[in-house]
């Protein structure tokens, strides 16, 4: 056996080595594979099964807005494929508590995950279980997949479509609150605008019902005809067109005053009318906020665990581990026959 001046194994060595020891090589590679093999069974390790769901965002969650409004300046299609701010979004979504605790519920994980109700920190394993069983990434292609592992194939694909489902209810109830709140205030300007309207225009048929129509070409058209009946000295038209005059001084502000807040209220009325409609919409209505690409089904084969993987990665690391041994007993056995000399000394 050669060895280099640094005391180090050189490549040939080596191989004399293995060559010598191959039969104990051999031995520990065979055990690692049996064990490997036999630490791989179901009774040991519970094979999972994965399903996975692949989802766009929606780029709209306005339905009034997309749908409705002829003021809102948008770029957005409702039929395009969400970007990176709507992904964002969907992933804090489907990671919320909100859609955690509907599965954990609908699924009832804690007697699926066989965690005990007397656990003194259920609810913290339930958790971990549920977050190392499910995850959420994006794809390069700005996509959102939805990946469950589970030991029922059935289970993990109904999980896996369930959230993407539940994404759709989730988004709506959280928009509601939002938007019938706002339905609410809208609502409320709205029928008061319309109350002042509507009794703006019943005192405006109270002043016409008394002869006044439009104040400035009647006040006009009136003091030239009296000029006339003056020249003429007409006492009785005189008289007819003072008294109509009378009524025009004492309702003629009143009407004109009425009459211009009429036109801006009902201006006003035909804003808040359309802001009403859309937020009743928005209130009352609801739309998809995501695209499908690829729903779960229950897998056939097992996904965990991957068991030549696992026995590739066993044998080399026993290999390695036996190569370590046979120069560790090489390196030690100079001082065992040293001591050996010295004992016999």
């Amino acid at each position: 056996m050669h060895n280099t001046g640094t005391g180090d194994i050189d490549s040939k060595s080596l191989m004399r080595l293995l060559l010598q020891y191959k039969s104990h090589i051999l031995v520990i590679l065979v055990a690692a594979i049996l064990l490997s093999y036999i630490f791989t069974l179901p009774f040991f390790i519970t094979p999972l099964y994965k399903s996975t769901v692949v989802l766009y965002p929606t780029s709209t969650n306005s339905i009034s807005k997309a749908l409705l409004s002829t003021t809102f300046n948008s770029n957005k299609d409702l039929l395009e494929f969400g970007e990176d701010e709507q992904t964002e979004r969907m992933l804090q979504i489907l990671s919320s508590n909100k859609i955690r605790d509907r599965i954990i519920a609908k699924f009832d994980l804690a007697s699926h995950y066989k965690i005990s109700d007397r656990s003194k920190y259920k609810l913290t394993r339930l958790y971990r279980e549920y977050e190392s069983k499910i995850r959420f990434r994006r794809t390069e292609y700005m996509a959102v997949k939805i990946t469950v592992l589970d030991k029922d194939a059935v289970v993990a694909a109904n999980m896996a479509n369930e959230i993407a489902e539940l994404f759709d209810s989730t988004m709506n109830t959280m928009q509601k609150e939002v938007a019938v709140k706002a339905f609410r205030i809208v609502e409320n300007e709205y029928f008061k605008i319309r109350d002042q309207v509507a009794f703006m225009e019943d005192s405006l048929n109270k002043i016409r019902r008394l002869g006044i129509h439009d104040y400035e070409s009647q006040a006009e058209m009136i003091n030239q005809q009296l000029a006339i009946e003056l020249a003429r000295g007409n006492k009785e038209g005189i008289k007819r067109l003072e008294d109509r005059l009378e009524i025009l001084s004492q309702y003629g502000g009143t009407y004109v005053s009425i009459r211009d807040m009429l036109e801006h209220e009902r201006k006003q009325l035909s804003q808040i009318k359309t802001k009403y409609d859309e937020a009743m919409v928005d209130a009352n209505e609801n739309l998809p906020h995501k695209f499908i690409v690829t729903n779960a089904f229950a897998a056939e084969r097992k996904s965990y665990p991957i068991r030549w993987l696992v026995m590739v990665v066993t044998v080399l690391s026993a290999f390695f581990f036996s190569i370590f041994l046979v120069i560790a007993i090489e390196k030690l056995k100079p001082l065992q026959k040293k001591n050996s000399f010295s004992t016999g000394d």
